[in-house]
């Protein structure tokens, strides 16, 4: 008799069903570019976003242009790690800035993936990690992960820092932690889940081991010297937010949201709140399946930025993309069924995929 077959580890199974959909989400594109007779590929890395970290790649910080209404927007609303690395690659790969972009995004997706298996698996279970991890590849606007955009590596940075934490290893956290306040403002929310949870920690134990205290305190250093960075360069300590402010960015407690629902024709206007309702009873849920702190702290942050800024609303289901904690309790969902996840995460892969194609080929990612 032969040996039975072995069965790929979950590992592979995450990796392989996240690569999947996005491979189906780039074959959509190319099919739906060509029938449109656009250039799909060039709006994956020349355009929107993507060519303001090619501009800082190429010619470094100092950039601005004025808009017909007269607002400015600076390219020092970007924080550094992308272009960096995108100006490493080019120098060393026969790549330009924009090629050796989406060569980060991509090759960050699949840390993204497996850091967040690793997070689904350690909470829950290796199933559901495998399931998470594919969930997160079909998110609604998943096709940013496919761009030379910062998400993907934001996501990775954070997924591991998190499972560090989790393992009690806050040097390494820390460290990662830094790095992603190097790559998006949505780190407040990254070192915060930390903060807290060492306070937390402190609180119980009376008293916080060294690599605990040092992992913290390296966490914020990042994102606190991009901001210090930019108050020198502009010679006011407030200038980062004030960049941020004229790109229409500031924090705003949630008014710009509520003004922009109460704008919309009814209709709209309860479908919406219908899908805020809908996120609020996911953030329940993550409380409800008892998250671990850090990530539970975490994914609420990143929802909670997302949501008190006066950012143009269509930005937000991306914004909030990296929390990917909200999906942890339909992920476990799915993984209790014995029949049926493959097929679920196979039509939600297909949804994902043509809405992608039709936001690329049309007015583009928010």
């Amino acid at each position: 008799m032969s040996p039975p077959a072995r069965r790929p580890s979950p590992l592979l199974l995450a990796l392989g069903g996240y690569a999947a959909t996005r491979v189906l989400g780039l074959a959509v594109l190319a099919g739906a570019a060509a029938a449109t007779g656009k250039d799909g590929f060039h709006r994956l890395s020349g355009r929107w976003d993507s060519v303001w970290y090619v501009r800082i790649a190429e010619h470094g910080y100092g950039y601005e242009t004025t808009l017909p209404n007269g607002d400015v927007h600076s390219d020092l609303a970007f924080f550094p790690l992308l272009p960096a690395l995108e100006r490493g690659l080019s120098a060393v790969l026969p790549l330009d800035a924009a090629g050796a972009g989406l060569l980060v995004s991509w090759a960050a997706s699949l840390a993204a993936a497996w850091g967040i298996f690793r997070c689904g698996e350690h909470v829950v279970s290796a199933r559901a990690g495998v399931v998470l991890a594919v969930l997160w590849g079909v998110y609604p606007t998943a096709f940013v992960q496919s761009m030379a955009y910062t998400e993907t590596l934001f996501t990775a940075l954070a997924a591991w820092s998190l499972y560090a934490v989790l393992r009690g290893r806050w040097l390494l956290a820390g460290l990662l932690c830094a790095l992603a306040g190097l790559t998006r403002p949505t780190a407040a929310a990254l070192i915060a889940a930390l903060a807290v949870t060492a306070a937390v920690t402190l609180v119980r134990d009376r008293r916080l081991p060294p690599r605990t205290l040092a992992g913290v305190l390296l966490a914020p250093l990042g994102w606190l010297g991009y901001v210090a960075y930019v108050g020198v360069r502009e010679g006011r300590a407030t200038a980062y937010f004030d960049v941020q402010a004229a790109w229409g960015n500031s924090i705003d407690g949630g008014v710009a949201l509520a003004r922009f629902i109460a704008s919309l024709p009814w209709p709209a206007a309860l479908g919406l709140c219908a899908a805020l309702a809908l996120l609020g009873w996911l953030v329940v849920l993550c409380v409800r399946q008892r998250q671990p702190l850090p990530l539970l702290v975490y994914t609420v942050g990143v929802v909670v930025i997302s949501l008190v800024g006066a950012a143009y609303f269509g930005s937000r289901p991306r914004l909030m993309m990296p929390a990917f904690g909200l999906l942890l309790p339909p992920a476990a969902a799915l993984a209790r069924l014995r029949t049926g996840p493959a097929a679920v995460l196979a039509a939600l892969a297909l949804a994902s995929a043509g809405y992608g194609a039709f936001t690329l080929l049309g007015s583009g990612p928010p």
